[in-house]
């Protein structure tokens, strides 16, 4: 029997089913980053306490809590007071024009953030200077962070362009850097509370993945009950792609393509990068937050999918 007209008119004139909405709402120092009405991460660029700006917290599949609190807040249960410029998740470096500002303290850098030029949809991209601790500039950025719900998992892409604004800048061969995270302590493959376990793309596991060159790496572990995981991925683009990883043990992960000398005992300088004044060069990285290890995330098969 042939269905009514209207019905047919009105079955293929519905609207689709909307997919995980993000949504972003300024705060007083901070945009904060809700999926579905509840929130997934507030980016904080100004205001509170950080040398530069942060993503904080960050909530992944089942409301897990994917980063440590520390420094934010102090005394939850598990956590180590180490290290306090591992704020969550970051991006920086150890070495510029031989400022750290990977560190936080008298003499360090500070990324300051200056204007945003896009808070729209799923995306926040902004324009920030980097200052050693007299206020000289050494460089500046453009950083794009685009949010992004996959079912259940979570992903946020960074698209950084890095200008030499001022002059030549150098971003110097130290492990002290540079795309990071400091991972919840439950994600830790070592330590009193460590559930965790590591792997790269290259099949090295555990903490033998400090210093390897890899497209990605993943941490995963059970939090609340549920299997959860933190991968991050190296976009080809990328200067001296696939980065090495100074990634440890104690729940620190971080992309960086200069500390050549420390990951492969090579003379000091070996991992130099200069931009000279004027030009600019662009890093691209995801993190995925995703439900179960790495087999049950397909975390080789998204990499292969994101790279395209």
């Amino acid at each position: 029997m042939k269905q009514p007209l209207l019905l047919l008119l009105f079955a293929t004139t519905l609207p689709p089913i909307q997919a995980e909405k993000v949504s972003l709402q300024k705060g007083k120092g901070k945009v904060i980053v809700n999926i579905e009405g509840k929130l997934f991460t507030e980016y904080l660029y100004d205001g509170h306490g950080r040398s530069k700006p942060v993503l904080y917290p960050i909530l992944g599949p089942g409301g897990a809590r994917m980063t440590r609190d520390y420094p934010f807040k102090k005394g939850t249960p598990g956590e180590a007071s180490d290290h306090p410029h591992h704020a969550s998740l970051w991006f920086t470096h150890g070495e510029v024009n031989g400022i750290s500002f990977w560190h936080v303290g008298k003499n360090t850098g500070v990324i300051k953030h200056q204007k945003f030029i896009k808070v729209d949809g799923n995306t926040i991209s902004t324009t920030n200077k980097w200052l050693s601790a007299k206020g000289e500039e050494q460089c500046s950025d453009d950083t794009s962070i685009s949010f992004h719900a996959l079912g259940e998992n979570r992903a946020i892409d960074f698209d950084i362009t890095v200008h030499a604004s001022s002059s030549d800048v150098k971003f110097g061969d130290t492990k002290e850097g540079s795309m990071g995270i400091r991972t919840n302590p439950a994600l830790r493959v070592k330590g009193s509370v460590a559930k965790g376990q590591a792997i790269n793309s290259e099949g090295i596991k555990g903490k033998a993945v400090w210093g390897k060159r890899a497209k990605w790496v993943d941490y995963w572990g059970p939090i609340n009950g549920n299997t959860v995981g933190i991968a991050i991925f190296d976009h080809p683009g990328n200067q001296r792609h696939p980065t090495w990883w100074h990634a440890r043990d104690y729940g620190l992960v971080a992309a960086n393509p200069f500390g050549v000398h420390n990951f492969e005992g090579k003379p000091k300088g070996t991992g130099d990068l200069v931009i000279k004044s004027g030009e600019k060069v662009r890093f691209r990285y995801r993190f995925l937050f995703h439900a179960g290890d790495v087999k049950a995330a397909k975390i080789s098969e998204n990499y292969t999918t994101w790279a395209k």
